[in-house]
């Protein structure tokens, strides 16, 4: 009696912070998760504090020209959350999400250490140009050892943040009851949140940082980053009685080439030979009554990837390759998801341009507010505060609203929040390219045309219109996806399909440089060779027409996510009560 006693009062497949099984009322929780909240602030804050300002630090203090800063910064974002899936791959199959946090915090602070260092010391970075006129002409170029010391820092940083990425958000949501509906409703509250939070740290970061950075010298900019992160870490285990961490299960990508190679297998087998179809019954009995009580709703063969289904054939010749009907509805579930995960992609390369050329344009505009002069990196204040004021909004006011409407636990479900978010894309290009048209008319009519650093005589918050339509794109999206990717994904590989939100945007920042790098590539064939984004002055881009053509891909790219939302079928129950 004792022994059932204890494992009811257990939470099973959970642990705590010592590997010791998770107890209920002890661990887990909106307690536990606050822990989860409020380092998030600070992990954002260290990544964003360099991040949203990186380009002008490349420009200006590393010459490096405004296109090829602008490819370094989405190169190193995009790798960053990229390695997200690692985060979440190691997570899953290795190790807790609450150790690969402690891990990927020590490697961050690893990176911005190196970079403080080099923006301190003279001797590891360029020297200053002899003139302001002769910025771009005569200045000393990075040399191959300080080139080495930049992305040595930069990608110690970009592996840091991507297991954090990729684990912290799955460590918030693993606190709570998924078998409750107050546990759902409060998962889906923790990743309003989680995005408030987020947000919060970006504030902070867009605001103090970036103007330590331009006032008091990047040392100090990075120094700070590097002193946020370091705090977060104990920050993090203060909460260490309260978690609850899922326990490691195995690879999943080891599960998903099973379930490919035994179909791809099965499916060239001679039809005449005795490799029936299991029935489900018998694969019911090798799987057990426990496993079918605790997958409901992976209890029968679906209809979609029919093909997938071979896999459950019994073939001789390849005993190991038998898979389970768990197994086999596991990857269709994967497979089911990626097509959204494609859809996003396209709105996070227009993301990307929030911290690369929409800085660069700003930096060209009167950038003062009466007697204060905005830094141009603290552009991103526009959709920080947007999105600090909408997620509370959206959370207490209206999603009660949508649900009296729907009559759904959720309210809207994550995919019309996604499909939100990227309509919301599309109008923020457009806005981008015109207001960018009025930008160049001014330069045009003041005669600065050709002036790389007067400013234009237009103030810099019409740039801020793109930022906020994108900040709210941001919002619908990301935490419908993490949200999404986290409910729908096999409980084995949660946190891996949660890093997938992450690396949509890394997706789309390398997206953003293969864009640029295609449009310059073919624009100078008939441009005769100037093509649209080169150069040392902004003025002499064609910005509008690439936004135009962001606009043109982004309305593709909803039409191509409709065909594909509107077929998906959920596998959680909570649209449905």
């Amino acid at each position: 009696m004792d022994i059932e006693a204890h494992q009811s009062n257990t939470w099973e497949g959970f642990v705590d912070w010592r590997n010791r099984p998770a107890l209920k009322g002890h661990h887990g929780g909106m307690a536990a998760a606050s822990f989860v909240l409020a380092v998030e602030i600070l992990e954002n804050l260290a990544f964003l504090a360099n991040a949203s300002n990186l380009v002008l630090y490349l420009s200006r203090f590393m010459h490096f020209s405004p296109s090829s800063a602008a490819t370094t910064v989405t190169n190193f974002m995009g790798t960053a959350f990229l390695l997200a899936l690692l985060g979440g791959f190691l997570a899953d199959a290795f190790f807790t999400t609450y150790s690969i946090y402690l891990i990927s915090a020590g490697i961050e602070f690893m990176g911005l250490l190196i970079l403080t260092i080099q923006a301190q010391i003279p001797s590891l970075k360029p020297s200053t140009c002899a003139s302001v006129k002769s910025f771009f002409s005569h200045c000393q170029e990075v040399d191959e050892w300080e080139r080495v010391m930049l992305f040595l820092g930069l990608y110690l940083v970009a592996l840091g943040v991507g297991g954090i990425k990729g684990s912290l958000p799955p460590h918030g949501a693993q606190q709570f009851d998924e078998s409750t509906p107050q546990g759902r409703k409060q998962r889906s509250e923790f990743f309003n949140y989680f995005i408030f939070c987020l947000s919060c740290g970006a504030l902070i970061a867009v605001t103090w940082v970036v103007w330590i950075e331009d006032n008091k010298g990047w040392q100090w900019g990075f120094g700070t980053a590097t002193v946020t992160i370091l705090v977060s870490i104990p920050l993090f285990l203060v909460g260490s009685p309260f978690y609850r961490s899922k326990v490691p299960t195995g690879s999943p990508i080891t599960t998903m080439l099973k379930v490919l190679v035994a179909a791809i297998c099965n499916s060239i087998k001679p039809r005449n030979s005795n490799n029936a179809i299991m029935s489900m019954n018998t694969i019911e009995t090798n799987e057990g009554n426990k496993e079918n009580t605790t997958n409901k709703n992976i209890s029968t063969q679906t209809e979609s990837l029919k093909f997938l289904n071979r896999a459950l054939k019994h073939n001789p010749s390849h005993p190991n390759l038998q898979c389970t009907i768990k197994q086999v509805e596991d990857v269709k579930i994967v497979i089911r998801i990626l097509p959204i995960f494609m859809s996003a992609i396209m709105l996070n390369c227009c993301l990307a341009q929030l911290s690369t050329f929409s800085v660069q344009q700003a930096a060209t505009m009167n950038t003062k507010l009466g007697s204060f002069k905005i830094p141009p990196a603290s552009l991103p204040v526009f959709p920080v505060l947007f999105i600090m004021i909408l997620a509370p909004v959206y959370n207490h006011i209206l999603t009660p609203c949508f649900r009296k409407l729907t009559k759904t636990e959720m309210g809207i479900t994550h995919l019309q929040r996604i499909g939100t978010g990227l309509v919301l894309s599309i109008l923020a290009m457009a806005v981008a390219a015109l207001v960018e048209i009025k930008r160049k008319n001014v330069a045009i009519q003041s005669g600065l045309v050709d002036s790389i650093h007067k400013p234009l005589p237009i103030t810099f918050l019409w740039v801020a219109l793109q930022y906020l339509f994108l900040g709210s794109a941001d919002l619908f999206t990301l935490a419908g996806m993490m949200e999404f990717f986290f409910t729908e994904a096999p409980s084995g590989m949660r946190s891996l399909a949660t890093a997938l939100s992450w690396a949509s945007l890394a997706m789309g920042y390398y997206l953003s440089s293969v864009l640029v790098t295609v449009v310059n590539g073919v624009t100078s064939k008939y441009r005769h060779g100037s093509p649209w984004l080169s150069g040392a002055n902004l003025n002499h881009y064609y910005l509008e027409r690439f936004y135009w053509f962001l606009c043109i891909l982004s309305a593709l790219n909803f039409l191509h996510y409709l065909f594909w939302a509107s077929r998906y079928k959920y596998i959680s129950t909570s649209f449905h009560t």
